[in-house]
């Protein structure tokens, strides 16, 4: 039997306002992660890592830094047809963006036809994890469903986040209900605290795709997959769950196997972060049977300078990112992206530092997150103070994380946005 024809579909034109301000100039999947990594960078991965090589990914909302990313990183063999393509809203269908995730495949049908897949992959494009979608696909062709949904089990506090799946008793790889983020969700038989939630990825039949999208496009509908797509297969006894934690990735631990980030808001971006510093990685970055491509190519090493009883170049429990300077700074517990440099006498803990940020002598900087560009001018402290940030005009989250956004230059006194700001 021949293999199926498989065509995956990448959804990433979220705006992702929990995010903000990372999302103020860039779209979700465009944030910065793990200090050379874009969110999408984990999706397309796994896409790529289970040998499925046409993708389209859909975007919309401020997706310049997105689509530039995908252009520069993503560029497969054209020879053997192999194309990873960033599509934006066409308007194909009605002088209207993308209404809702459904809409985004209803106006992008013209993909579909273009390729005439027999099965379509469908993945979100903000979570981090690592997942063979060849097995989940495996498992929905051998299950006979026209969709399947992958489902991971979450805490229940999370249930009004997620949509949330109660598989069929009598036969557990079939779903009985599917409730988009529900606020009296009951927990699993064999663990009250917990409920089982869709990964946001999906396995269709390429036929049965097309015709729910068509129909959904013609209903006064959210037009989403979560919400109207999955519940519409589920009332037709047509939808397959599959359960993340059967998923066997090369290279992964007991550790990592069934690692699943939403980092939909800026206290789960910043601990998503925190989890690949430990000494064991809850998320292991070097595992080289299952990699996490990404693009940066042509920068120097990391270099940490100074050794003297007065100053010292050091990082401990951090991931120091290549073009990094560590000049006479401390830095402990922390993500530094590319470009960064600490200079003498200054102290980063416990933060997240995007591209090019520049931490001036005496500077501290303490359970923050600095959008690229950001200069922390000498003597100025971030996340010290949270009262001093919030006058600022900092975002500060309930457990006390910083934001900065992007090109902002902190003094000891003032606060200046970049001269490129718009």
């Amino acid at each position: 039997m021949a293999a199926p024809r498989v065509l995956a579909v990448v959804l990433a034109g979220g705006e992702g306002k929990r995010l903000m301000p990372l999302t103020a100039e860039r779209a979700k999947p465009a944030v910065p992660f793990g200090g050379i990594y874009r969110l999408i960078d984990f999706a397309l991965s796994n896409i790529v890592n289970s040998h499925y090589l046409h993708v389209v990914v859909l975007t919309q909302y401020k997706s310049h830094s997105l689509d530039r990313h995908i252009a520069k990183t993503w560029d497969m063999s054209r020879m053997l047809g192999n194309y990873v393509a960033p599509v934006p809203a066409q308007q194909r269908m009605g002088k209207n963006w993308y209404l809702g995730s459904a809409d985004a495949i209803y106006q992008s049908l013209n993909l579909l036809a273009d390729e005439r897949p027999d099965i379509v992959v469908v993945v979100g494009a903000d979570h981090v994890y690592r997942m063979d979608f060849s097995q989940m696909v495996k498992a929905h062709i051998d299950s006979g469903a026209r969709l399947t949904v992958a489902g991971i089990r979450q805490p229940i506090s999370l249930a009004d986040q997620f949509g949330v799946i109660e598989a069929d008793p009598d036969d557990p790889r079939r779903i009985k209900a599917f409730r988009e983020k529900p606020t009296d969700a009951v927990g699993l038989a064999d663990s009250p605290d917990e409920v089982l939630v869709s990964m946001g990825n999906y396995v269709f039949d390429a036929d049965a795709l097309v015709e729910a999208v068509r129909s959904d496009a013609l209903e006064d509908s959210r037009h989403d997959m979560g919400g109207d797509i999955v519940p519409a297969f589920v009332e037709r006894g047509e939808a397959a769950l599959y359960d993340f934690i059967e998923n066997d990735v090369p290279g992964s631990n007991d550790r990592d196997r069934d690692y699943w980030r939403d980092v939909g808001s800026i206290d789960a971006y910043y601990e998503a972060n925190r989890d690949l510093i430990s000494v064991v990685p809850v998320f292991n970055l070097y595992n080289d049977e299952w990699p996490v491509f990404t693009g940066y190519t042509g920068l120097p090493p990391a270099k940490f300078v100074h050794a003297s009883p007065e100053r010292i170049g050091l990082a401990v429990d951090s991931i120091i990112s290549p073009g990094v300077v560590v000049s006479g700074s401390e830095v402990h517990g922390s993500v530094i992206s590319p470009g960064g440099r600490l200079n003498s006498w200054s102290r980063v803990t416990d933060s997240v530092l995007l591209d090019d940020v520049i931490v001036q002598r005496r500077a501290q900087v303490n359970r923050a997150i600095l959008d690229k560009n950001v200069v922390v001018e000498e003597g100025a402290s971030i996340g010290l103070n949270r009262e001093l940030d919030l006058a600022r005009g900092f975002t500060v989250t309930p457990s006390g994380i910083t934001v900065v956004p992007k090109g902002m230059r902190i003094g000891v006194d003032s606060v200046t946005p970049s001269s490129w700001a718009i």
